[in-house]
């Protein structure tokens, strides 16, 4: 599946598309008449061969719903991962006030969780031990996440970077994705920082 992929990397960003479903395993009205794309199950996602894609010391930054947080630390676990903590993105309006345009069985959801795992002993770097756990950003279209992760995660993580399920190309990374060609590796953006090699 991932075989065009140049692993192993040193830091997966990976957004699975997470298929909402109520107890009696029927897709949530709201999420239905939002479906854009085709979605995975919870066991399809964690079927999915990521651990082949990891350097033995790897970080891993996984998207998820926060109704759907169970889930996604079993399939960090089924990926080799250990969880170790989260980053929330706040989700704001033009004004910086909460965007309750979120859907939610519960409460209206403004926030979504990005999980940080660990595979081996792989510590962040010296700029991911000073980052705030929070995110704060305007919602775009839906489903797609703030373009501000891409440079958190090089601050944070050692590459080479990959990412999964991608919705839009990034210079030096490679990335897999049917809205990218499948897989694809872009040139680097500008040369790697001090705190990346080695």
């Amino acid at each position: 599946m991932f075989e065009s992929l140049p692993s192993p990397f040193g830091a997966l960003l990976v957004d699975p598309p997470w298929r909402f479903t109520n107890r009696s395993g029927k897709v949530a009205p709201e999420h239905r008449r939002l479906r854009r794309y085709a979605t995975l199950s919870t066991p399809e996602i964690a079927a999915l061969p990521v651990e082949t894609l990891a350097a033995p010391r790897c970080h891993l930054y996984l998207w998820t719903p926060n109704a759907l947080l169970p889930d996604a630390l079993e399939v960090m676990r089924a990926w080799g991962f250990a969880y170790k903590t989260n980053l929330v993105w706040y989700k704001i309006r033009k004004d910086g006030g909460p965007d309750g345009r979120g859907v939610g069985f519960y409460f209206r959801n403004v926030t979504e969780l990005l999980l940080f795992g660990i595979r081996g002993r792989q510590r962040t770097l010296a700029p991911g031990r000073r980052q705030v756990n929070l995110l704060m950003s305007r919602k775009q279209e839906h489903s797609r996440k703030p373009d501000s992760v891409y440079d958190l995660v090089e601050r944070c993580s050692p590459g080479p970077y990959c990412e999964l399920f991608s919705r839009k190309r990034m210079p030096g990374w490679s990335q897999w994705g049917d809205e990218v060609d499948s897989s694809a590796s872009v040139p680097s953006r500008q040369p790697r920082r001090k705190e990346q090699t080695g």
